[in-house]
């Protein structure tokens, strides 16, 4: 599957970084705050701006959990791949197991890094990252109980830049190279799900980009609001 990416991060905000900031990792379903952090990248750096909380607590009803977190069964993962990640893998699926995500699972997240691009095999992000993606999954799966969908398909999340680069329409300034960024799946209509998801990023559950595509949506933690279309 290609991965057309969403726009690089503006100059207006990369002058912005001057250095790094704690990244906010634990937030509650019933009030997502907002994320803050900047990040220097290896060659690229990323900026999301610090804010105040929302004022506006989305009001939602969600229907019963249908596959509760549970531990996840990686047995599938390419052998060479799950071998080169080494203590990383099981602490990193501990972590993601630990959100209690209801929509989210897991297993998929982890599968969306056991991918490779021209020879190029992506891996999982730093571990000083980890809360980044945690934020940014309580998202999609927050977004995920608004609209009452069973589950979440993990299309891609963390991009190491060397993978990145393989990945066609991909952008050098990519957020999923920052670990803020995901690309998902809802077993309904895309384009539903990246209204909805702006509509609740208008509300204030989140500040950062919404992408629509025609099979996925691209939900990313900025720190600024953004749309487009791919």
């Amino acid at each position: 599957m290609l991965f057309p990416d969403e726009p690089a991060p503006t100059p207006s905000l990369e002058s912005l970084a001057t250095g790094r900031r704690r990244v906010i990792g634990s937030l509650s379903l019933a009030g997502l705050g907002l994320l803050a952090t900047s990040v220097s990248g290896q060659a690229k750096t990323y900026v999301v701006r610090e804010s105040s909380r929302p004022k506006v607590t989305v009001q939602t009803s969600p229907p019963p959990v249908t596959h509760p977190a549970a531990a996840a069964d990686l047995s599938q993962l390419p052998p060479e791949w799950a071998h080169n990640q080494g203590s990383l893998l099981p602490e990193y699926t501990r972590y993601l197991t630990s959100l209690k995500l209801q929509r989210v699972c897991a297993k998929q997240v982890i599968e969306a890094h056991a991918k490779e691009r021209g020879s190029v095999w992506n891996v999982l992000p730093p571990k000083v990252w980890w809360a980044r993606m945690g934020y940014t999954l309580r998202v999609a799966d927050r977004i995920a109980l608004e609209m009452g969908a069973s589950e979440v398909e993990v299309v891609s999340a963390y991009r190491c830049p060397a993978y990145n680069s393989h990945c066609e329409g991909a952008k050098y300034g990519s957020w999923h190279q920052a670990n803020v960024a995901v690309d998902v799946k809802f077993p309904m209509a895309p384009s539903l799900v990246t209204a909805t998801a702006r509509q609740l990023r208008d509300l204030g559950l989140f500040r950062g980009g919404v992408g629509g595509y025609s099979d996925f949506t691209h939900i990313d933690s900025r720190g600024q609001n953004v749309n487009w279309q791919g």
